[in-house]
């Protein structure tokens, strides 16, 4: 599957945006997905991940109740809906997809992604 990130922007603290992770290929339904981000000088982290269903999410602590994830297995789209953005995340995001059995685990780790997006900026000012 290849994927291919869109929707980063400047944007003030407090304000809100949405990425946008467009994926071609077959079996998009069997693949786990999840976005990534890393800021300059830092390691690329978790941000959130969804099942091959849709049925469960995951978020990392730092964005839990500020961002959504969410898919359209039918569009192939996967979508990341931040709100109430804040100066500490402004990064390049990155949108992974992981091909998985359906009762295994949704992954959260980079390391279990093995298909990646070209990575789409946010910039959240103060």
């Amino acid at each position: 599957v290849q994927l291919q990130a869109s929707g980063g922007g400047l944007v003030q603290a407090g304000g809100s945006l949405t990425l946008s992770c467009a994926a071609s290929g077959s079996s998009f339904g069997r693949y786990a997905l999840g976005w990534f981000r890393q800021a300059s000088g830092k390691e690329r982290e978790f941000v959130a991940a969804i099942s091959r269903t849709g049925s469960t999410t995951f978020y990392a602590d730092s964005v839990k109740g500020r961002f959504s994830i969410s898919r359209d297995n039918a569009k192939k789209m996967v979508y990341l809906q931040m709100t109430n953005l804040k100066p500490e995340d402004t990064a390049v995001y990155y949108c992974a997809a992981d091909h998985v059995i359906l009762s295994a685990p949704t992954p959260t780790s980079p390391t279990h992604y093995d298909h990646w997006g070209q990575g789409t900026q946010v910039t959240v000012s103060s």
